[in-house]
């Protein structure tokens, strides 16, 4: 059974840093595509970043040149600098069994729980 576990959410001010974790277990990331998206209160769920099986990653435009989306054997990680308060949402790891993936959130198959990041200005 594929679980997916999201952890390093938490409260930080603007122009700050934070990394978030995605453990999953249950199959090996090196196989699947993973991506990180996230939500808002009042907003619809959007996709941050992904990266497919051979490592080629995709970001929002929003977001690029300040996240970085990487993944080890069993762990996606998503580090996180100069953030704004726009960044505040329930961010969620999510994983699809093919190579590329993108930030459709509609082909991804398996997904985290959430972990809250805030930023404060």
């Amino acid at each position: 059974q594929v679980q997916l576990v999201e952890s390093g959410g938490r409260s930080v001010q603007a122009g700050g840093s934070l990394g978030l974790s995605c453990a999953a277990s249950g199959y090996t990331l090196m196989n699947w595509c993973m991506g990180w998206f996230r939500q808002a209160p009042g907003k619809e769920r959007e996709g941050v970043a992904s990266i497919d099986m051979d490592g080629t990653a995709r970001y929002a435009e929003s977001v690029r040149g300040r996240f970085t989306i990487a993944k080890g054997k069993n762990t996606l990680f998503l580090q996180m600098r100069s953030l704004k308060p726009e960044d505040s949402a329930m961010y969620y790891c999510a994983a699809d069994f093919r190579s590329r993936c993108g930030l459709d959130q509609s082909i991804y198959t398996y997904w985290g729980q959430g972990t809250q990041v805030t930023v404060s200005s």
